[in-house]
């Protein structure tokens, strides 16, 4: 797991709001190595969402901040969308170089 410099519970906050992001938009532009551990989450979250229990749904809430906008379209949407499919629900699309401090920009996105 990576530490990206910052605490665990601003680690897990920052981990947490990319991850609603790229399930409620689909997206998301940040940084390649945030954009590698958030891929962790998201593809751990509709997992979860395919495994359809309580306990997989409470597990859900709980990384998510208990944001249950976000849970409802892991587990009705996403989770049917890539019932077929064995994981690799995410692609890493890299872009330019951050202009400020040259860090590579990529686009994390659901896979359709």
């Amino acid at each position: 797991m990576r530490k990206l410099n910052r605490e665990t519970h601003i680690r897990r906050s920052i981990l947490a709001g990319l991850t609603k992001t790229v399930i409620t938009e689909g997206y998301v532009v940040t940084t390649e190595a945030r954009a590698k551990e958030v891929r962790r989450t998201v593809e751990k979250l509709i997992t979860y969402g395919k495994r359809g229990t309580l306990v997989s749904r409470r597990k859900a809430l709980a990384f998510v901040h208990n944001d249950a906008r976000v849970v409802d379209i892991v587990f009705s949407d996403l989770a049917k969308k890539y019932e077929a499919r064995n994981g690799g629900y995410t692609r890493i699309l890299k872009l330019k170089e951050r202009k400020g401090d040259d860090a590579l920009m990529v686009r994390l996105e659901l896979v359709d």
